[in-house]
């Protein structure tokens, strides 16, 4: 009995053995992905969800924009997020959340045919929208999160 109120008394004191360990923040960067354009990572680890950075479809080896049409580009950006994923411990079946960004929603059709081939099952929730203008002018953006079940 007197130890279950030590054992209490610590509890409710908010000693640091009940604690759980800090989340690290880890940077997660491949050069098999484009490099960032601009001030960001293409991932950031914490824990042990991965929150991808939203990415165009540049060839990572010459920073070029691929140019062709939006199954093309949606290809390429789905391949350098698988890129980044692996270099952060996970996959696609990994991802819980993915955002589209089209500047035109006459290209959704084209894009979700692509994008379903990527995903065959656990599809992740996910939103699309339009927008005005893209970096580089590419016509498809996409940026993921990740959960790696432990």
């Amino acid at each position: 009995m007197r130890r279950l109120w030590l054992l209490l008394l610590l509890i409710l004191c908010g000693c640091d053995l009940f604690k759980p360990p800090p989340l690290v923040r880890e940077i997660i960067n491949t050069p098999e992905a484009p490099a960032a354009i601009g001030p960001y990572s293409q991932a950031v680890k914490v824990g042990n969800t991965l929150y991808c950075s939203g990415q165009i479809a540049l060839n990572p080896a010459t920073g070029d924009l691929v140019t062709g049409d939006i199954q093309e580009e949606t290809r390429q950006v789905l391949k350098n997020l698988g890129a980044v994923l692996r270099a952060g411990g996970a996959d696609y079946k990994d991802v819980v959340s993915a955002t589209i960004y089209l500047t035109n929603m006459d290209d959704y059709k084209i894009v979700n045919e692509v994008y379903a081939s990527f995903f065959s099952e656990n599809k992740p929730a996910r939103a699309t929208v339009q927008v005005a203008r893209l970096p580089r002018d590419a016509h498809v953006e996409i940026l993921f999160v990740a959960v790696k079940a432990e």
